[in-house]
């Protein structure tokens, strides 16, 4: 059996020097996952109080409280690894203050970013509640941060050495650090409004041509915050997450009236966003600077998420949008039990089917079965369907067979300049 099929024993755990040294098995788990086409988030918990727990507690008591700590985090891992089939999640013991997981995702869409800050909190309230019956491992307080690996680099090791020094700067957020740099990085694309909309077009399954385009944010060209994954995490991390998102509102309605498109738009919203207090204030006056935009052709897609801390918001604010003519689209169905349960909650206009659900659904029986649940549950409340992910003729047949709607992904068009796409697009 391949090496990344397994957790870590504890037996090959060893510490490490203060600086970070990338092991074998790390970077093999991360080239591999890059082979896959994933991409891999690195979370850090890093002990802050780790002075104050030497001068409290012996030597010979924090040496105990070690394995306690290794064992606890171990059995989490394990029991989330039993839900994600083959995309394993590495551990990383490092230099006895804290560790580092590796968590392969399976696209770039900027919504992952939320599905990893969701597991970097579930994994610390399991972790808090697991480590409270312990009279040392109690005391412990845990720094969390997360980032993306760029793919950029020429060397893996470089590239997941970066990735750790910033997500360990995020959760420390010390003074004089990458932390500050990276504020003011996203702090200067926020003031600047400097970043760029990309789109990817949705086909009609039966008419062949298409039918909508789905906008997409990058951060500015060549960057460590060009790619959507890092550009939104680091947002996510700064506070800066609902500007971002209002930004990137704003530029794709300059988009509309640039071109003069007519087809449907879907906008990415996290429900962070769609749940501010602020939102359909804010969007009014945007509808207001842009007389010309209709909100029939602009769709809100979004993922359901348990972070939405004001949900009552969230559903009285989609009431709202839905009264002056936008529509709402629910993304990555099929990947988990929440979001079936979120259409009949939101019922939305539009359900788009996750990509893990459709890769290589020509193979799998159990998909293709999913596939028509999920159709019978989208005709009963009077949705369309959004195929993602399509790479594969066979994946397009099955869905052709099945009547999907409509369908997306690199096969048909890898996402590009919105502009020059929809020049393109007359000729």
């Amino acid at each position: 059996m391949d090496w990344w099929k397994l957790l870590l024993p504890l037996r090959q755990i060893r510490f490490f020097p203060p600086r970070f040294i990338i092991r074998d098995p790390i970077v093999e788990g991360v080239s591999h996952a890059f082979k896959r086409g994933n991409e891999v988030a690195i979370i850090v918990y890093n002990i802050r109080n780790m002075l104050d727990l030497n001068q409290s507690f012996s030597s010979r008591e924090i040496e105990k409280a070690t394995p306690i700590i290794k064992k606890t985090f171990r059995e989490i891992i394990e029991r989330e690894q039993e839900l994600r089939k083959d995309n394993m999640i590495l551990i990383d013991y490092h230099y006895g203050d804290g560790f580092s997981i590796y968590v392969p995702v399976e696209d770039a869409d900027e919504q992952r970013v939320f599905d990893v800050d969701a597991l970097m909190s579930k994994f610390s309230i399991e972790l808090n509640h697991a480590l409270s019956s312990d009279e040392v491992t109690s005391q412990i307080i845990f720094d969390k941060g997360y980032m993306f690996i760029e793919k950029r680099y020429p060397v893996i090791q470089d590239a997941i050495y970066s990735a750790r020094k910033q997500a360990l700067a995020i959760a420390e957020k010390r003074v004089k650090s990458e932390y500050i740099e990276m504020r003011y990085e996203m702090n200067r694309i926020i003031t600047k409004k400097n970043i760029r909309m990309f789109a990817q077009p949705i086909m009609d399954m039966m008419t062949k041509e298409i039918h909508a385009w789905e906008m997409l944010a990058r951060g500015p060209e060549g960057t460590n915050l060009e790619m959507p994954l890092r550009l939104f995490s680091v947002a996510r991390q700064t506070g800066n997450l609902y500007d971002l998102e209002m930004i990137v509102l704003e530029k794709t309605f300059e988009k509309i009236e640039e071109t003069g498109c007519h087809q449907e738009i879907f906008v990415n919203f996290t429900p962070l966003t769609l749940g501010n207090k602020r939102f359909v204030a804010d969007l009014q006056a945007h509808l207001e600077k842009f007389s010309t935009i209709n909100p029939h052709q602009i769709i809100m897609e979004m993922t359901e998420q348990d972070t939405v801390e004001e949900k009552r918001v969230l559903i009285e604010n989609i009431r709202k949008l839905r009264s002056l003519g936008f529509r709402f689209a629910l993304d990555d169905t099929g990947a988990g039990y929440s979001n079936l349960y979120s259409i009949g909650e939101i019922l939305p206009e539009i359900i788009k089917i996750d990509r893990a659900l459709i890769q290589n659904i020509h193979e799998s029986s159990v998909n293709e079965s999913m596939l028509r649940g999920i159709l019978l549950v989208a005709k009963e409340v009077g949705s369309r369907v959004v195929a993602e992910g399509i790479e594969k003729m066979e994946e397009v047949s099955v869905l052709s067979r099945h009547e999907v709607d409509f369908a997306q992904g690199y096969y048909f068009a890898r996402p590009s300049d919105f502009t020059h796409q929809m020049v393109a697009s007359h000729y």
